[in-house]
């Protein structure tokens, strides 16, 4: 089946949706009774839920990130980007009447595919509760997101010791000063 150069493809007359990378491309479909799995050069590329119904067109809006990235003012009047979770669809509609909100809203959105879904979704739930979202607000929440926690204190066998560096041996340390560390008798 081909795929229309605006990443749809049709099936008992409802479209799908497929990644960006397959656009003009050829794809097989394989239907089964709940859903419906299109491949591509031998690798499964999306699955939706399959409908019955007639003339209806399924979106999945993560096919269309790289898409945004070229044009984010696709995410004014994009169809595809109806099914956005509540979280991203508040932010938008919050960034889309800013200038320049739709390159911010872009921005955010291609964090997705490197964050996750989820992670991006919590940055935002939590960058709305104050009131004042923004691009640089959520890479920073993500970024604290991913960090790693501070690692275990180690054990060593030196002892750091306070006021009374005068009574104990002295050790120098590498630029010559006087050091109050000293190893511990074990």
């Amino acid at each position: 089946m081909p795929v229309s150069s605006t990443n749809l493809v049709t099936n008992e007359r409802n479209r799908y949706s497929v990644p960006c990378a397959f656009a003009n491309q050829k794809v097989s479909l394989r239907l089964y009774p709940e859903g419906i799995e299109i491949h591509a050069e031998d690798s499964l590329v999306a699955t939706h839920a399959r409908s019955f119904e007639r003339g209806q067109v399924i979106y999945d809006w993560q096919h269309y990130l790289p898409r945004l990235e070229r044009k984010p003012g696709a995410l004014r009047n994009g169809a595809p980007f109806e099914g956005l979770p509540a979280p991203l669809q508040q932010l938008r509609t919050l960034l889309v009447k800013r200038p320049g909100g739709d390159r911010l809203m872009a921005d955010i959105l291609a964090h997705v595919p490197r964050h996750g879904l989820e992670n991006v979704r919590v940055a935002v739930e939590l960058i709305l509760e104050p009131g004042a979202p923004s691009a640089e607000h959520v890479k920073n929440v993500l970024a604290r997101l991913r960090q790693a926690p501070p690692p275990a204190p180690l054990d060593t066998a030196l002892v750091v010791t306070g006021a009374d560096c005068r009574r104990r041996p002295l050790r120098p340390s590498a630029r010559g000063e006087r050091s109050c560390v000293r190893s511990s008798p074990n």
